[in-house]
């Protein structure tokens, strides 16, 4: 494990692995690096993998007593341009999923001067107001939940009850036959039961723009001049209870450049669950041959 110098009093821990250009990959919450270890795996013979902790997450500083906003987008951002810089990184391929896709799409906004290309799986933008319908908010609870001192009272530092809680989200949200719980429950509830890593790790939900009902119901279309114009690969799963597939329909509006894959059979969980479409994308942006478009994959596996 590796560790950057600290940024606003927060050191980032990170993996990094292979050779070449570099293909950082951000997690999501509560999660922490070991999301991509499959990915990481199967990318590294073909480029350096750089998989940072986010702040408050892992085994990189947490600091409570420094406010939330060191954990909310914009700070989660901040650590990882660092990153980026300290290492002395160029043409950078993000990969972001859940709050690692927020933060690195807001990276690519910040610093595009790093920036080559984009692989995400939701959340991506276009959702709007349908964040404030019925079914979403029942399916975002977590997200009005983690603001109330419930979790301090209820949760941090509890780890029965921590266990509980991430099986809640890592059964319901993933896809049919996923392992993701298997391969993940034990590691989290690990490193989010000492005191205050559980809180700090849902500290994102508690600013604003980090709570994705308030950040989306306030959500403006852009100027066809202002839209993303990144090269960017979207992956949206079938089954990803929280950003159903209807929802694709307005990423014209905010992405300039950018190809859509349909990922069948896979739920929220989408680079543990399935890496090889990950891969392929990665893959794709590397050697010059990605192209901007639209392909629905019909099988639950590539060949590449």
């Amino acid at each position: 494990m590796l560790f950057t110098k600290p940024i606003d009093g927060f050191r980032l821990a990170y993996r990094k692995n292979g050779s070449g250009r570099a293909v950082v990959m951000i997690h999501g919450s509560p999660g922490d690096g070991h999301e991509y270890d499959r990915l990481a795996e199967l990318v590294a013979p073909h480029a350096m993998t750089v998989v940072p902790d986010l702040r408050g997450f892992g085994l990189s500083d947490k600091h409570l007593d420094r406010g939330d906003s060191a954990l909310s987008r914009d700070g989660q951002a901040s650590a990882v341009i660092g990153l980026i810089e300290e290492l002395g990184l160029r043409d950078v391929i993000l990969v972001g999923y859940d709050i690692g896709g927020f933060t690195v799409q807001m990276v690519a906004r910040l610093r595009p001067d790093l920036v080559s290309a984009l692989v995400l799986a939701p959340p991506l933008p276009g959702v709007g107001k349908r964040i404030l319908d019925v079914k979403a908010v029942n399916e975002f609870w977590h997200a009005t939940f983690f603001r109330t001192k419930l979790v301090e009272q209820v949760f941090d530092g509890k780890p029965d009850a921590i266990r509980a809680l991430l099986k809640v989200h890592l059964d319901g949200w993933s896809g049919p036959g996923s392992t993701v719980t298997d391969e993940l429950l034990d590691h989290m509830v690990e490193v989010y039961s000492p005191p205050g890593a559980f809180t700090a790790g849902v500290t994102w939900f508690r600013t604003i723009e980090g709570n994705p009902i308030s950040d989306y119901a306030e959500e403006t279309m852009p100027q066809a001049g202002e839209r993303l114009n990144k090269p960017v690969s979207v992956l949206w799963p079938e089954h990803d209870p929280l950003f159903p597939t209807a929802w694709a329909d307005q990423l014209d509006k905010f992405l300039s450049n950018f190809s859509f894959r349909f990922m069948p059979g896979v739920g929220h969980f989408s680079p543990t669950e399935a890496p090889q479409f990950f891969l392929h994308e990665i893959l794709a942006h590397l050697s010059g041959e990605w192209r901007a478009g639209s392909q629905h994959q019909k099988t639950t596996a590539l060949a590449v």
